[in-house]
């Protein structure tokens, strides 16, 4: 059986928690056994969009965006129940949202950390108050603008999002020394 060049590919990140992090958070983290460290499982990136009851262009124009940013292309979401007072009606798209896993994961893992997030304005590092306490962190970012895949000057609709990065760590601070061990940066703690 031939293998393709890109059956071999495997993202830095990736390769770099195999060989090297997952080695040193057994001996950081005390666990014997190296399916006990945690792993990446997934990120959810989720966009709202109230405002395109009103304009249905927007959604195409966010899809696109979302789509570049994630290289997979985002699933509409719908409203579960009406909202007389924003205009909703049940079954009406509301938002996007992509979930990325295995290699794009990785990929797009990196790409936040070592080209988006020094980009943000006034970057300090991400709170480490933003664990939910099963091992998952929730970021918001006020602006795509960051991501270097976004031509500034062919913006048409500036948007937010959420995204979640889902780990396999059953306390925070195990999620937080992996995440630390990845290179994402948190603030310092006073």
């Amino acid at each position: 059986m031939n293998k393709k060049k890109s059956d071999d590919y495997r993202p830095r990140l990736k390769q770099y928690y195999r060989e090297e992090l997952r080695k040193a958070l057994m001996k950081q983290l005390g666990y014997d056994n190296v399916y006990q460290v945690p792993r990446l499982q997934k990120i959810v990136i989720n966009v709202g969009l109230g405002e395109a009851v009103n304009d249905p262009k927007i959604l195409e124009i966010v899809n696109d965006d979302l789509a570049r940013i994630s290289g997979q292309l985002p699933v509409r979401t719908r409203a579960k129940r009406p909202i007389s007072n924003f205009k909703i009606r049940k079954g009406m798209v509301i938002g996007l949202k992509v979930t990325l896993r295995g290699a794009r994961m990785y990929e797009f893992f990196d790409r936040f950390v070592n080209f988006a997030a020094p980009r943000i304005r006034d970057f300090r590092g991400f709170s480490r108050d933003s664990f939910d306490g099963r091992g998952s962190y929730n970021l918001g970012l006020s602006e795509q603008t960051i991501f270097p895949e976004i031509e500034y000057d062919k913006i048409k609709k500036v948007f937010g999002m959420d995204i979640a990065i889902v780990t396999s760590a059953k306390k925070d601070a195990d999620a937080q020394a992996l995440l630390e061990g990845m290179g994402m940066p948190f603030e310092r703690t006073k």
